[in-house]
């Protein structure tokens, strides 16, 4: 936006805090490069536009503001002489994408000194050499050492990720080894009592009725009740009394097993009924190991299944297989992010998901997604561990307005009023040396602000600090693809 050209005062600019030190030289030849406008209540710049004009208040009250989600919130607001924006890194030249970061409007009548952005470089190169290297340093530096630490942010998080899946993994897979064996063994005695049976003078009519009943035996255990442990024992007591009651052997052994597949006392009456007494005791042994197998498999059946839901949500948590940009279902990474870091939360956090399951899917970087909530979650678990490590995490999701909310809500001693506007600058961190890098929030940040559109806040007192992320429901119109450093 263009206002009215007025006339330059070399000594009216020099009064400015950002010029008083330049002579009277150097004064004319920016009144001559420049120009002063006034411009009427109203915006001056818009954020995104490119970066042309490098901007002074001579007098007047101005605004600056971020775009966030579809809104923009107000950052600044001052009447002070000197203030300036723009284009303030025309000195970098290309090096960095030289649009407006903020937008600026002015609520009254405003006067500004303006410089076209090339001039404004060629003067810093040309009157402070050495200062322009330093700024170069300082902002190109400050930017690589930002990357090289959000990478190691990510190996740290990835480390991490990586211990818990591997202790995740070794329980179901020793489980199944282990069943493996044991189904080795029992298979090998079941052939030894087969044969055993087989030895023995038995028409083939009590021979069929036997695999008869050790069919319907299998299909019990597949629909085996679950009991309570009071159940369980009063079941096993009986059982027991049943097969002493009937000359087997060792029945507080067998009880169990037979409980544990789903096996009663009217079905071992059937049993007894159809066999006949002199071959009960064989009977009631083959039947003993084939609820045992049965049982077996159902184990190497559960851990193999585990270790497959632990690798799919492996792979939905790194969205390795996915495109980068995509429409998502939030539960579904939040669901895999609370699994993989399950091993960290540890089982005295309490974990309550408090799911709006009527959400749409949203368009998203899953993936980027996954990282915001791995950071959130592992403040919370380190704020929660702090005061000694019980509490509750709890996520919620809802429609919150045209926005989806995803808030982390957990039960740590809170964040001080005093830093609480700073927790989401970079390097920022309370955490002791040598634990955190101060990025997790700020890669967060960027992530939900600048490529999602959304916007992230928190709200705290102790016992309840909630970090609430908001995302728009629909794609912007002017998606960007602003990778977070």
């Amino acid at each position: 936006m263009s206002g009215q050209l007025m006339p330059c005062s070399p000594g009216e600019i020099g009064a400015l805090f950002l010029f008083e030190k330049l002579t009277p030289e150097q004064l004319g030849q920016l009144c001559a490069a420049g120009r002063v406008e006034r411009f009427e209540p109203g915006p001056v710049y818009t954020e995104g536009e490119p970066a042309t004009c490098f901007y002074v208040m001579i007098e007047g009250t101005v605004v600056l503001s971020r775009r966030v989600g579809g809104d923009d919130v107000e950052i600044s607001r001052t009447s002070q002489k000197g203030v300036y924006s723009g284009s303030m890194q025309a000195y970098l030249g290309d090096r960095v994408q030289q649009t407006y970061n903020n937008s600026m409007r002015v609520t009254e009548t405003s006067r500004f000194f303006v410089l076209p952005a090339e001039k404004f470089s060629a003067f810093m190169q040309e009157w402070f050499p050495m200062a322009v290297h330093l700024l170069e340093g300082l902002f190109l530096g400050s930017k690589n050492t930002q990357r090289a630490i959000g990478q190691r942010e990510r190996l740290l998080a990835l480390g991490s990720l990586s211990a818990g899946l591997t202790h995740e993994l070794n329980n179901p897979a020793a489980a199944a080894v282990r069943a493996t064996a044991t189904l080795r063994e029992r298979v090998g005695k079941m052939r030894h009592k087969l044969g055993i049976i087989a030895q023995g003078s038995y028409s083939p009519e009590v021979m069929a009725n036997l695999i008869d009943i050790q069919e319907r035996t299998a299909e019990r255990v597949t629909k085996a009740p679950v009991l309570s442990p009071l159940e369980a024992s009063d079941r096993e007591d009986t059982l027991s009394d049943w097969l002493d009651d009937h000359g087997i052997q060792e029945g507080w052994r067998i009880a169990p097993t037979f409980v544990q597949g789903g096996l009663d006392v009217d079905w071992l009456d059937q049993v007894a009924a159809t066999v006949g007494e002199e071959i009960l005791p064989n009977a009631i042994g083959w039947l003993n190991y084939t609820v045992e197998t049965e049982l077996l498999m159902d184990e190497i059946n559960d851990s193999t299944n585990r270790i497959s839901h632990l690798v799919d949500a492996a792979k939905q948590y790194s969205q390795l297989d996915r495109a980068p940009y995509q429409v998502a279902d939030v539960h579904e990474l939040l669901d895999s992010t609370l699994l993989m870091l399950s091993g960290k939360i540890g089982p005295q956090i309490k974990v309550v998901k408090d799911y709006d399951r009527t959400l749409p899917r949203i368009p998203a970087y899953p993936a980027e997604l996954n990282q915001v909530w791995t950071n959130l979650i592992d403040n919370a678990v380190g704020a929660v561990n702090g005061v000694g490590g019980e509490g509750t995490l709890t996520v919620r999701t809802a429609l919150e307005h045209d926005r989806l909310l995803v808030e982390f809500r957990d039960t740590g001693p809170g964040v001080p009023a005093d830093i609480r506007g700073r927790i989401f600058d970079p390097f920022f961190t309370t955490k002791p040396v040598g634990e955190g890098t101060g990025l997790g929030l700020d890669i967060s940040w960027r992530i939900v602000v600048n490529k999602h559109h959304g916007s992230l806040q928190v709200e705290s007192s102790p016992g309840d600090t909630r970090f609430q992320v908001l995302l728009p429901l629909t794609a912007a119109d002017n998606d960007t693809t602003e990778e977070p450093e």
